[in-house]
């Protein structure tokens, strides 16, 4: 199997995670023309001998240098020399007569909404070591990240940084989005968010209503999903204790739409689930 991707994909390169069959994600390299997604062995990864269909999952896992302009998936194009290293020989890699079926997606679909918490910033495998992607892989759903470094719910684009689309000549962010070719539609929407707001000094009162607002705008998009609420996990410190931004908000915000008839949003109050010892030392 092969990509053929087109020149909107970054250069030189774009890390991507390749999966069979729901198996684990192993990292290959892309970049502009043709790539051939190797087969199970060279990626070493298990096939069960003889399925007569198979799952391949192609995931962008970085939170900058991510954009990959597919053209074209290419079927039993080549067949790949590869080397093993524990016997030092080299063999013929290929998948024969394979053809191209629909897909069923999973019956859970997880749509999440974030920032650099959950972009997988600084990971070596980037938004696929995130705790959003291993959620869904968790809860064997298909899962969307919507999330970037520096993203804030507030519209001033000195404070929301979300500039990926803003200075890109070759993106139309003015026409809106059409959620209705996403495909599977979320049957859940996981939201956390708030820390870049706070960083730019956005007020309690603002926050509340920006945030009241958004979760307004979801519901026009997904009437029935349940929507989840993510309390800050804060900043630990060596002394144990915790920094937290707009403490009591989040709950304010919750019980607003419960007031307004909405009962199928969810606070999650994830106090004491990140602390010192789970800060990466780096």
């Amino acid at each position: 199997m092969s990509i053929n991707l087109g020149p909107h994909t970054t250069a030189p390169l774009a890390s991507v995670g390749v999966s069979l069959d729901y198996g684990s994600f192993t990292t290959i390299n892309v970049s502009q023309g043709l790539n051939n997604i190797v087969g199970p062995t060279a990626l070493n990864i298990e096939q069960t001998e003889g399925k007569s269909t198979s799952v391949v999952r192609l995931n962008v896992e970085g939170w900058q240098n991510n954009r990959i302009n597919l053209e074209s998936v290419l079927l039993n194009s080549v067949c790949m020399h590869f080397f093993s290293q524990s016997n030092f020989e080299l063999t013929w890699d290929c998948i024969e007569d394979a053809k191209l079926l629909p897909y069923t997606p999973l019956k859970l679909a997880f749509q999440f909404v974030g920032d650099s918490l959950s972009a997988g910033q600084f990971l070596p495998e980037g938004v696929d070591q995130a705790w959003p992607f291993l959620t869904g892989e968790r809860f064997r759903a298909e899962h969307n990240v919507n999330a970037q470094p520096g993203a804030a719910l507030t519209t001033d684009t000195e404070q929301t940084e979300d500039t990926g689309y803003f200075y890109t000549t070759d993106h139309n962010f003015t026409t809106p989005w059409d959620f209705q070719r996403d495909q599977p539609p979320p049957t859940h929407v996981v939201i956390h968010i708030g820390a870049n707001d706070a960083a730019q000094n956005v007020s309690d009162t603002e926050f509340v209503q920006v945030y009241t607002n958004f979760l307004i705008r979801l519901r026009n998009l997904y009437p029935h999903q349940p929507v989840f609420v993510f309390t800050p996990w804060g900043w630990p410190s060596a002394d144990g204790s915790i920094s937290q931004y707009y403490q009591g908000q989040y709950q304010i915000i919750v019980e607003q739409r419960h007031k307004a008839g909405d009962e199928q949003v969810f606070l999650v109050n994830t106090t004491g689930w990140v602390t010192w010892e789970d800060v990466f030392p780096e």
